[in-house]
């Protein structure tokens, strides 16, 4: 396979506190990669890190080849232009209704015409299913659909990497299954490469091709590969026991 996203040798300290410690992975094209872990082991920080909203104290973090943290000004568009972004919350406006959010990144960032902007988003739309809520605001839908809007704008500008930070928070055990279904299938039917911060155990078995724990008390990675291969057969017992909700008698 063909490695998309490479991070090499990242090590990220805030306030003074090392939270991530010399860290390197690889994430290939189509995969769907998850980044998981405990509580405060730095999940979100580094996927902040993977999208430039952060700089790291050293290290490289290279998506198809440019490296994200020293790029600026055409380079950094150049690179941000590669990956969409799904926040936890969905960060759609308020304000605007459904076609209005996705239509933003391509007034932004595109010369197409109102026509083709509309167009587009209600394409975009409707890969998500939501093809008859375009006129609906943010306030009227639930909160399955605010992160399929929000997978939509991530989508605007045909991007090859999704980033998606815990997609499932919040939600109800059937829309989160739906959730997942429908990363799925943009992932097998439209070659996306997403990389999914979540802690949602089911979640993690349905969807992950790959995954890579981080361990706050080594501020390392402490797993990779597929998450029923590290539940039944990981040397670490706390790798085993959190793949099985299992409780430490330590």
């Amino acid at each position: 396979m063909e490695t998309i996203i490479k991070v090499n040798n990242l090590t990220v300290i805030l306030g003074g506190r090392k939270i991530l410690d010399d860290i390197s992975f690889d994430v290939q094209r189509g995969e769907i990669f998850v980044i998981l872990g405990g509580s405060g082991c730095g999940k979100s920080t580094l996927l902040k890190h993977m999208i430039g909203l952060m700089k790291p104290a050293s290290g490289t973090i290279l998506i198809e080849g440019d490296d994200i943290v020293p790029a600026e000004d055409e380079l950094r568009l150049k690179i941000l232009r590669k990956f969409g972004v799904m926040y936890q919350m969905g960060a759609l406006f308020g304000s605007m209704n459904l076609i209005e959010n996705v239509s933003l990144p391509l007034r932004e960032f595109t010369s197409l015409n109102e026509e083709a902007i509309e167009l587009v988003a209600h394409m975009k739309l409707k890969l998500v299913g939501l093809e008859n809520f375009s006129k609906h605001m943010p306030s009227e839908i639930s909160g399955g659909m605010k992160k399929r809007a929000a997978i939509a704008r991530a989508m605007a500008l045909d991007p090859k990497i999704l980033f998606l930070d815990e997609p499932s928070a919040g939600l109800d055990p059937i829309t989160s299954a739906e959730l997942d279904n429908l990363i799925i299938s943009l992932s097998r039917n439209l070659g996306i490469t997403f990389v999914v911060v979540t802690h949602e155990l089911p979640s993690i078995y349905k969807i992950a091709d790959r995954v890579i724990m981080l361990d706050k008390r080594i501020r390392k990675i402490i797993a990779t590969g597929h998450p029923e291969t590290l539940r039944d057969t990981h040397e670490d017992a706390w790798v085993r026991q959190f793949f099985n909700r299992e409780v430490s008698n330590n």
